[in-house]
């Protein structure tokens, strides 16, 4: 992917997760679901469930359906692939988890940042 697409590809999915984890309908539940551990972010883009029953999929697949059509107008803006989105989108939400909430290693295992 050249450079200057890939900056504006970034830019899109910090700008897209912003929007996704500023939704006040989801905002608390999800801050409150990523405090307790029970949802974590993954490396492919998409929020994963560490620990719970049905609520928390619930919430897990909310996000995860909002994400995925965020990242598809990503690349269909940028005429790129959604895999490239998701990669980058997993990557800049690792690295902006704050320390001791839950990620997934690249060996699937979920641990605290």
């Amino acid at each position: 992917m050249p450079m200057r697409v890939w900056d504006r590809t970034w830019r899109w999915v910090i700008v897209a997760l912003l929007l996704l984890g500023a939704a006040p309908a989801w905002a608390l539940s999800l801050d409150e679901a990523k405090a307790r551990g029970l949802v974590g972010e993954k490396p492919d883009g998409y929020l994963g469930v560490v620990s719970g029953g049905g609520d928390v999929q619930a919430l897990a697949n909310d996000i995860n359906q909002k994400r995925r059509q965020a990242y598809q107008d990503i690349a269909n803006r940028n005429k790129t692939k959604l895999q490239d989105v998701e990669t980058l989108a997993g990557q800049k939400a690792i690295e902006n988890t704050k320390g001791g909430l839950m990620i997934q290693s690249p060996s699937g295992q979920w641990i605290k940042k």
